[in-house]
């Protein structure tokens, strides 16, 4: 597959929440831990998400959000995976920080240098990756793929 979001995450969905507009799709990770995603039910319908479908969430690195694992704060953020940054590179304005969760997945995030300078972020530091569930997009192969 080839597109632009540096987080391609492969899973199963695990549950399906229908609501009136949006539908709750939880993921069971291939490297461990849950993710869960917002889509609309017409998407989930066109998508054949359910119980057992294999997917794929894809999160564009500027759409983590990074805090410090003792900030004394609680987030609404669905998604909270703990971990460790085990590489970083710093642009001109915005740096590539890369983290392994608590669970074995990788993920990659982008924040300011401003951002990264405050908050002390370097490499064997825990940090905690907070990722909406309306900002995890899903993919399916299609029918017509072939394997």
């Amino acid at each position: 597959m080839s597109v632009s979001a540096r987080n391609q995450l492969h899973g199963t969905v695990s549950a399906v929440h229908p609501g009136s507009v949006n539908d709750e799709i939880e993921i069971s990770l291939t490297t461990g831990g849950k993710l869960v995603s917002v889509v609309t039910s017409s998407s989930r319908i066109r998508l054949a998400l359910e119980k057992g479908k294999e997917v794929v969430a894809l999160i564009k690195a500027p759409w983590i959000i990074l805090a410090s694992e003792d900030n004394g704060m609680m987030f609404s953020a669905r998604n909270q995976f703990p971990g460790v940054i085990t590489s970083m590179e710093k642009g001109a304005v915005n740096a590539t920080i890369h983290l392994q969760t608590d669970e074995g997945t990788t993920l990659t995030a982008v924040i300011t240098n401003e951002s990264m300078a405050e908050m002390g972020i370097s490499e064997g530091k825990r940090i905690v990756a907070l990722i909406k569930a309306s900002s995890v997009l899903l993919g399916v192969k299609r029918p017509d793929a072939k394997a």
